[in-house]
Order: structure tokens, then sequence, then C-alpha cells
């Protein structure tokens, strides 16, 4: 073989060495920020797991994790299939009217009647004595984006009935028509608190309670790069998160009773902001037990709501009507111990969840 053909492949085999090399001994990370996910770890490596396969299996995760310019090759795979050869997703996740979300279909029966489960069963262990119960279903972007756009998405009106036949104890509060995709965050799943007034209003009312609180909007100076940044590998702008304020919201105490014992917390954590996920810093993210006191109003009125993510953001504009409000996730607290945990007697109770949890409710203790 001629010398200048001879030299292509010592090149080739080098950069596969290299690579393969590298995967091998190079530095290991062990969450990706983009993704928002903990990355595969070298597996063990015995006599045993070599003979039983499990050692290769996963190794090549850990591979696929761990390979060196990872979210370069990423983000130019992403890019060539959306620009290049036109594919309408990217590991499911689409972009169109440049808001980027992604597909939700079809629509689980099982995952609704799991979510119904649980909201049944906390009703019969604590809350058959209580009058005041409300649902309502917080619709995700897609409601407004997928299907003009040519994606699939849920039988929303199906998903709603369904629901509401599955908990005809609960009196269901319909917020779909307040609100549009620009109260979306364009890159990531949730809404966005400054848009939220009339939804609040509108959940307030039907529980009995009038919200006439004017906020200041104040601008998160870093910018946001949502889920699907990272989930989909490519370029999109980041949006920006903005926060209200007034004489409510300044005089809230929220305490966190996560770790058994009282804490009290920022009711916007900056900490939070600055860290992996910014929206976090709405009541500081993933907690399961919370309360919000709001000392200047002195009603007796009180209020639980069970809630996803998506409350984080809303719930804090209810305080206005209600002396406490109790925050509990079930995703994060068993529900067969919260009768150790949360006094119900005499409280409304609202029961706030989005589409995108109730069509996945696994998580739901």
């Amino acid at each position: 073989m001629k010398k200048r053909q001879i030299l292509p492949v010592l090149l080739m085999a080098a950069v596969l060495f290299g690579l393969s090399a590298a995967v091998w001994t190079g530095g290991r990370s062990t969450f990706s920020y983009s993704e928002r996910r903990e990355l595969a770890k070298f597996p063990e490596l015995s006599v045993q797991t070599v003979l039983d396969g499990s050692f290769m299996e996963q190794f090549e995760v850990y591979a696929m994790d761990q390979f060196p310019f990872r979210e370069t090759f990423r983000r130019l795979k992403a890019e060539a299939l959306f620009d290049l050869f036109r594919q309408k997703d990217s590991h499911g996740i689409y972009v169109a009217e440049g808001y980027a979300s992604k597909m939700e279909y079809p629509l689980n029966e099982a995952m609704l009647e799991h979510a119904a489960d649980r909201f049944q069963y906390l009703y019969d262990r604590y809350l058959g004595e209580t009058e005041h119960i409300y649902f309502s279903v917080i619709p995700d972007k897609n409601c407004f984006l997928a299907e003009k756009n040519g994606y699939l998405s849920l039988d929303y009106e199906e998903l709603v009935r369904s629901m509401r036949e599955k908990t005809e104890f609960m009196t269901y509060v319909d917020i779909f028509g307040t609100l549009e995709l620009e109260d979306y965050y364009r890159t990531d799943t949730h809404w966005r608190q400054e848009r939220l007034s009339e939804t609040a209003k509108l959940l307030a009312e039907a529980m009995g309670v009038s919200l006439h609180a004017e906020y200041e909007e104040r601008e998160l100076k870093l910018p946001f790069c949502g889920v699907y940044c990272g989930q989909s590998a490519l370029p999109l702008k980041p949006d920006t998160i903005r926060y209200l304020t007034g004489d409510v919201l300044d005089s809230c105490k929220v305490t966190c009773y996560d770790s058994g014992e009282p804490v009290e917390i920022p009711l916007y954590d900056m900490e939070k902001a600055a860290g992996k996920d910014p929206y976090e810093m709405f009541l500081s993210g993933t907690r399961a037990i919370l309360t919000i006191e709001n000392p200047l109003l002195q009603n007796g009125r009180e209020l639980i709501v069970f809630r996803d993510s998506f409350g984080s953001s809303l719930i804090p504009l209810l305080a206005e009507g209600y002396e406490t409000i109790t925050v509990i996730d079930i995703r994060y607290v068993d529900s067969r111990i919260l009768g150790d945990l949360v006094s119900f007697e005499g409280q409304d109770v609202l029961f706030l969840y989005s589409t995108l949890l109730l069509n996945n409710s696994m998580a739901l203790k």
C-alpha cells in the first residue's frame, strides 16, 4: 500500500483509538445540566457481570453518556435532522411558532385511572368531612400548539371528561379559557407567573375568594434555558423569567417541613434561580410539604393545595385570599402518612394538576 494511502488509515485508527481510550479513561461526569438528568456510571466489572452480559449492556449506555464532546455531537445531530433532513422532531421535541414542546400522545387511561385512585384515597382517608373540594386541570402548551401545526396531541376534552367522571366528589374549575400559548415559556414545560393573574382570580372566585392585589414585575437577569433546550440539543434562544412582587407576596412567610422540622424558606429562591433549573426559584422547587402564611389577612380561611410543579408559580398568587395555604406534592411524600403531618379540618381543598402529570401519573404516591 502506498504511503499516501496508509496515512489516512493510520489517522482514522488514531482517532478511533483516542476516542475509545477517552471513554475508558476520561473524566466521568455524573450529571448532564443540559438534559437535567443523572448520567450513567461505569458499570461493575467482574467475572459474573462479564459472563451474564450485564457489563456490556451497561457499558453501552455508559459509553453513550460519557462519549467525548457529547454535547457538540448531540447539537450537530439535532441541527442536521431539523435543517438538513427536515425531520419534524428531535428526541420527541418539536419547534413551532417559536415554541419548543414535547409531543404528548396518546391519552393514557391507565395513568388517568391511577391519578384518580390516588385522589380518591386522599378523599376517603382525610377529606370525607370536607365541604369545599375543587379540582382544576392545567393544559400543557401542546393544547395551543400541536394540532394546528400538524403534530399529534392529547384529546384534552376527553382527558377532562374522564377525570371529572372519576372525581365526582370534587367541583371542577375550568381554567382553559384563561390561558393561551404566550402564557408559557418558549423553551420549557411551565407557564409564566407574570401572566397568571386572571387564572388565579378565576380559581379564587370559584372557591369564594376575591383577589384584587396589584403586583410589580421583576426580571431575573440570568437567561432561562428551559428543559427543552437540553433535551432537543437545539440552539434555542433562552427565555426570561419574570416574577411578581407586592405587599402581600413580600409579607408572606413560607415554611418547609421536608426535614421533619419547620424551616423557613424564601418565596423566591435566588440560589435556585442561579442553579440548574431556574424555574425552581418559585417556592424552592421540589418540596413535599410547605405552608404560605399571609400575616396581612385575618379572615380565618385556610387552603390545602395538592399540586405538581406548575403550582409553584401560581399558588403564591392565591395567598391574598387565605391566612394559610398548605402545599402538598404527593410525588415526594407518601399519602398514607399525611395525617401525621397535616391537619385536615375546615380548609378549602384544591387539586391542581397539569395534563402532563395526569397522563404520566405513576409518580403520585
